[in-house]
C-alpha cells in the first residue's frame, strides 16, 4: 500500500508539472494509459490520447504522437472522459442555509425560469467537484416544494427559499435547466435550456392543489393552453383571446416541450407516480426523464418501454417516506438490466457532488457493471440532455474533457492526475486544500489578518 501511494505522488508532480506547462492551442499526447472512452471503442488496455486545441484529435492503441506535441506520461493510469454533476447546484449556491438561485416564488414565472443567467464560475464548490472528476454540471432548478428522500444538504437545498421561507409558486413548472463546464474559465454555458423540470407524486400535488389526480388536471390543462396559444399568437396579442392562466413568457418556454424538442424532467419516486408520469408522456406526446424513481425497479419494463432515461441516487435505500418504501441499493443495476438508461448523481445538489463516483462505485457492488457505472456518469447524461456530440466520451471531435486518475475512478482512494477541460488544464487544489496546507503547521507565522495591531 505505501509503495502504492509512493508511485502514485510521483505521478502527480510529474503530471501538474506538464499541466502548468501546456497551453490551450498546443498539441497534448497523453501516452501509456488505460483508457475508458465511454465510446464506440470501449476500454483500451494501453494507449494515447492525443488533444489539440481544445479537442480529442485521435484516440487509440497504436496512436502515433504527432511532431512536437507535449507528451504527458500516464505511467499506467486510467484516462476517462469527465464525468456530468447531475440535478446540480454547482455555480448557483456556496451555503444552501443561506439561499439559493435554483427556485423562485413567482406566481407568474415558473417554466421560463432559467438558471444559467446566475451560474458564478467563482464558486468555491467548483474546484472541490472538479477533484471528484466532475468537468460538466447540469444545472436544475428546484421545485419549490421539499423532496423526500434525500440528505440533509439536498433537502436543504431543495426548500431554501421555498414554502417555509415565503409564499410557495403557484406554478407547476420548477424551470429550465442548463449545462455548463466546470471550468476556471468564465464562458458561458455549454447549452442553455436543455430540460423542464417539474415535480410529481407528494411535491407536485401539493402545488396541483392537493392531490395527485388534481396535478394532472391543471398540468394538462396548461400544456393545452401552450397549443392554443401557439395556433393563435396573433389573438392573444391583441387581447382576443380567452383568459390563460399561464403567462405570455411560461407559454414560449413551454412551446419545446409541447413539440418534443426538450425534455420534461420528471421529480417522481413512488412505483404508482411513475407509472402516472408515463402515461401523461404518451398522451401528451411529450419526451421525459425520470428523476429519483426510488421504487422505478418495480416498473423498470414499463419504463423501458417507454425509452424514459433515469437518474439516480443509488444509496437512496432508506425509506425516509412513503414514497419512498420499495428503496434498494439494487434499484440502479435493476433497471440497466431492463434496458432503461440510467445516470448516477453524487450526494446533493452542491456540497458533496464529488461524491457521484463513490455512488458509482456502490452502484457496482450491488451489482451494476463497471462499464454501465461510467456510462451513467459520462455518455448517458450527455445524450439526456443533448451535448453528447460535444462531451461524454473520449472520441475525435468532441471536447477534451477528461481525467488521468491514479488508479480505478471508483476507488476513492484513486485521485486526479491531470484535469483537462477543453483542452485546458484545471488546478489540482481547492479553497479547502489550500487552508488545510497553511494551518497544518501550527508554528507557521499567521497572515497579518491575525495579529493585533
Amino acid at each position: 500500500m505505501i509503495r502504492r501511494f509512493l508511485i502514485g505522488a510521483a505521478s502527480t508532480l510529474t503530471l501538474a508539472g506538464a499541466a502548468q506547462a501546456q497551453t490551450p492551442s498546443q498539441t497534448v499526447a497523453i501516452t501509456n494509459a488505460r483508457i475508458l472512452t465511454a465510446g464506440p471503442k470501449g476500454d483500451i488496455a494501453n494507449g494515447t490520447v492525443v488533444v489539440q486545441n481544445g479537442k480529442v484529435v485521435a484516440v487509440g492503441p497504436e496512436v502515433r504522437v504527432p511532431a512536437g506535441a507535449q507528451v504527458v506520461d500516464a505511467h499506467g493510469g486510467v484516462v476517462t472522459p469527465g464525468f456530468v454533476a447531475l440535478n446540480s447546484a454547482l455555480g448557483a449556491t456556496d451555503v444552501a442555509a443561506l439561499g439559493n438561485d435554483l427556485s423562485v416564488n413567482n406566481p407568474q414565472l415558473g417554466a421560463a425560469f432559467d438558471v444559467s443567467y446566475a451560474l458564478n464560475p467563482d464558486s468555491v464548490l467548483i474546484p472541490v467537484a472538479r477533484l471528484g472528476g466532475l468537468t460538466t454540471a447540469v444545472v436544475t432548478p428546484r421545485p419549490n416544494t421539499p423532496r423526500g428522500g434525500d440528505d440533509e444538504d439536498d433537502a436543504a437545498e431543495y426548500t431554501a427559499g421555498g414554502p417555509d421561507r415565503g409564499d410557495p409558486t403557484h406554478s407547476l413548472f420548477a424551470g429550465q435547466a442548463a449545462v455548463a463546464h466546470l471550468s476556471t474559465d468564465p464562458g458561458t454555458p455549454l447549452k442553455v435550456k436543455v430540460a423542464m423540470v417539474a415535480p410529481f407524486g407528494e411535491g407536485g400535488a401539493k402545488l396541483g392543489g392537493g392531490a395527485r389526480g388534481a396535478q394532472y388536471v391543471v398540468l394538462k390543462q396548461a400544456l393545452q393552453e401552450v397549443r392554443d396559444y401557439m395556433r393563435n399568437k396573433a389573438a392573444y396579442e391583441r387581447a382576443a383571446f380567452r383568459a390563460l392562466s399561464l403567462s405570455k413568457a411560461d407559454l414560449e418556454a413551454l412551446i419545446p416541450v409541447v413539440e418534443g424538442r426538450m425534455p420534461l424532467l420528471a421529480d417522481v419516486h413512488r412505483a404508482s407516480d411513475i407509472r402516472a408520469v408515463l402515461r401523461l408522456a404518451r398522451e401528451e406526446r411529450i419526451k421525459l426523464i425520470l428523476n429519483g424513481a426510488e421504487e422505478g425497479w418495480k416498473v423498470a419494463p414499463e419504463i423501458a418501454a417507454a425509452g424514459a432515461p433515469v437518474i439516480l441516487n443509488p444509496l437512496s435505500d432508506r425509506p425516509v417516506d412513503f414514497e419512498t418504501l420499495g428503496s434498494t441499493l439494487e434499484n440502479a443495476a435493476r433497471l440497466q438490466a431492463a434496458g432503461v438508461t440510467i445516470a448516477i448523481e453524487g450526494q446533493g445538489g452542491a456540497n458533496r457532488s464529488h461524491e457521484a463516483r463513490y455512488n458509482a462505485g456502490n452502484a457496482v457492488a450491488h451489482g451494476l457493471a463497471p462499464d454501465a457505472a461510467l456510462a451513467a456518469l459520462t455518455i448517458n447524461p450527455a445524450k439526456m440532455f443533448g451535448v453528447a456530440d460535444r462531451i461524454g466520451s473520449l472520441e475525435p471531435g468532441k471536447d477534451a474533457d477528461l481525467v488521468v486518475w491514479s488508479g480505478d475512478p471508483f476507488e476513492p482512494l484513486s485521485r486526479p492526475q491531470l484535469i483537462l477541460i477543453e483542452g485546458k488544464p484545471q488546478p489540482l487544489t481547492s479553497r479547502q486544500i489550500e487552508l488545510r496546507d497553511r494551518y497544518k503547521d501550527l508554528h507557521r507565522p499567521y497572515p497579518p489578518e491575525y495579529t493585533h495591531q
